[in-house]
């Protein structure tokens, strides 16, 4: 509406200039005498012709102006976008990735809370309880960000131990699903893992023995294919002592 409203004016202000001009040079035709006799008339045409000038000029400048489009600020906070949908994103992918970020960095994560030990050999610390009703237990079925490492394999880059496995190098989606109890992954990992609630972080150390048990019944997370340096690593693994460090956080649950 203001576009076509522009060019109207546009077309109104050059309308005017021509008939302007155009009854100007008749007039100059028909009494270049008299206009040359009356000094007054000719600088009244003068100064009526610049007025005429500068009014075109303005009412122009103005059309423009509407053509313009103004630039909005409506001090949206960008951060405050993370947990929205990403369009295109229909397997929920990109958006459970940014959920999960925007959990990560918690000043509560560096607090220095004891080690629980179970009567399995099992031991694990709680760095985030995470929240709701649900919690993990035999028959949840629950998602995972997580982490692994050789606990033997500790250097002074990796204290904890090295890693030779983690979804977001060694799954398509960054996580892990599976449901509690069916043999999937380690029962060392599970018991350590007892009572977590979404957004839960725990490290779960799970002892030698039960490593190897879980390396025979196929339940161990493998690294990928392309994650050369963490099938190195898992290989000598099994040569030393074989204690690991799951490091966990909880995703979903149900």
């Amino acid at each position: 509406h203001k576009v076509t409203q522009a060019i109207a004016l546009l077309i109104s202000c050059v309308s005017y200039n021509d008939a302007f001009t155009l009854n100007h040079h008749t007039f100059s035709k028909k009494s270049i005498s008299a206009l040359q006799m009356n000094n007054n008339d000719d600088a009244s045409s003068s100064s009526s012709s610049r007025r005429s000038f500068l009014s075109t000029t303005v009412t122009a400048a103005t059309a423009f102006s509407l053509l313009t489009p103004l630039t909005a600020s409506a001090g949206i906070d960008p951060s405050a976008l993370k947990n929205l949908a990403v369009e295109g994103d229909n397997s929920g992918t990109l958006t459970r990735l940014r959920q999960i970020e925007a959990v990560n960095d918690r000043p509560e994560d560096n607090l220095n809370l004891p080690w629980n030990d179970l009567s399995s050999g099992v031991s694990y610390r709680e760095y985030r309880e995470g929240k709701g009703e649900a919690s993990v237990t035999k028959g949840s079925r629950v998602a995972v960000e997580m982490t692994i490492r050789c606990k033997s394999f500790a250097t002074a880059n990796d204290p904890g131990g090295v890693k030779y496995f983690s979804t977001k190098e060694d799954t398509d989606f960054n996580e892990l699903a599976w449901t509690v109890g069916s043999g999937a992954l380690p029962a060392g990992l599970e018991e350590g893992m007892e009572g977590m609630h979404k957004g839960g972080l725990r490290r779960i150390e799970v002892p030698s023995t039960m490593v190897f048990a879980a390396r025979k019944d196929g339940s161990l997370p493998v690294p990928s294919e392309k994650n050369k340096d963490g099938k190195r690593v898992f290989d000598r693994l099994f040569k030393t002592d074989a204690t690991l460090l799951f490091e966990v956080l909880v995703t979903r649950i149900k």
